[in-house]
């Protein structure tokens, strides 16, 4: 095994680095993985940015990376399920503790979480890395590594679903998106969760283009100036009713505005898109109108159905992956993502190994 560990580390804000750190060594309950496959997402290019996001702060040098797959090279003394050579895709948040939001199987919400490039936990943005090997899961033959890193968005719209209800018979659902990678993946998990009717809306007519190839039934495009409550409007004009469920996917104010007025009386809506600590918002609307507000924060329990929805092919997420750079280029393709290039980049760790 090569002992140069190349990583992509984060020192301060702005203060991005290639640098080489040791091969770290598995413990009792852990794998030691090569990786393959590494997603850029837009908290890795947040953090890079801005140094912080909300109360996580990067106070000392930090690993990125979280979207992730790689193979089994070493397996700690009491791993019984997985072996050297197995592929697999890799959870990034693994409970410290048996607390009660474990055991009651919302361990998402555990406070003490370990999570992959969240301060002041490392990411897998390296050649070698070592994780919990009950957070890493076999893929199948048929699911590439590439697909196996977009797990971890797929889990986030997996969960969002399931947080909204969506099921066979929910005859429409409303993405707020500017349709980026998490705006799709919501897309792609709803219609394969049964939703009848998806309309999309976004500023850029480019990307609803995008939508429209993977599924989305009906696309709006959003202008800078337009109301809430206009915006509202169109979507019941174009789905021919109100929504039954909205998800929201960028945190703006005004989204989170217009989600509320378009969705109908008893509907539900989802909160993905993280923005400003506090927003003003039509609360009472919502409250008379028995529209139920939900909140989502990561995922939990999702990595086997999104393996079980790609090897089954109802989920394409290969499509999302627009551009890739190996490992030695990660400021190139930070930089690709910053610019809002292309839906997914993908960074190669393996210099054997650059296919998907």
């Amino acid at each position: 095994m090569a002992q140069e560990n190349l990583s992509v580390v984060l020192h301060s804000q702005g203060d991005l680095r290639l640098e080489n750190r040791p091969v770290p060594e598995p413990g009792p309950n852990e794998v030691l993985l090569q990786m393959h496959s590494v997603g850029i997402c837009g908290s890795d290019v947040h953090y890079w940015q801005h140094g912080r996001i909300g109360d996580y702060v990067v106070t000392k040098p930090m690993v990125l990376g979280h979207e992730a797959s790689g193979r089994v090279v070493k397996v700690g003394s009491a791993v019984k399920h997985l072996k050297a050579g197995d592929r697999v895709a890799i959870e990034p948040g693994v409970p410290r503790e048996m607390d009660e939001f474990f055991k009651n199987g919302r361990y998402n919400l555990s406070p003490t979480i370990f999570f992959c490039a969240t301060p002041p936990d490392d990411g897998n943005l390296c050649r070698y890395y070592k994780h919990s090997a009950n957070f890493c899961y076999k893929l199948p033959d048929n699911v590439t590594f590439e697909e196996g890193a977009l797990i971890e968005p797929l889990s986030v719209g997996i969960h969002a679903c399931r947080r909204a209800g969506v099921s066979l018979g929910s005859t429409s659902v409303h993405l707020v998106c500017f349709a980026g990678p998490i705006g799709l993946v919501c897309l792609l998990v709803a219609k394969a969760m049964g939703a009848s009717k998806v309309v999309i809306t976004d500023l850029f007519p480019e990307r609803l283009t995008v939508a429209k190839e993977l599924g989305a039934d009906f696309q709006l495009t959003v202008k800078r100036g337009d109301g809430p409550q206009q915006l509202a409007k169109s979507v019941e004009d174009l789905l021919g009713a109100q929504p039954h469920i909205t998800i929201e996917c960028t945190g703006v104010e005004s989204s989170i505005q217009s989600a509320i007025y378009a969705t109908r009386s008893g509907g539900v809506v989802v909160l993905v898109g993280l923005g400003s600590e506090m927003a003003t918002v039509p609360l009472i609307n919502a409250a008379v109108r028995e529209v139920d507000i939900r909140g989502v924060f990561r995922y939990c329990n999702t990595w086997p159905m999104a393996i079980a929805m790609l090897v089954s092919g109802k989920v394409n997420v290969k499509p999302l992956v627009t551009h890739r750079f190996p490992l030695e280029q990660a400021v190139q393709a930070f930089e690709t993502t910053r610019q809002g290039l292309g839906i997914k980049v993908m960074l190669k760790c393996d210099q054997n190994d650059q296919n998907p």
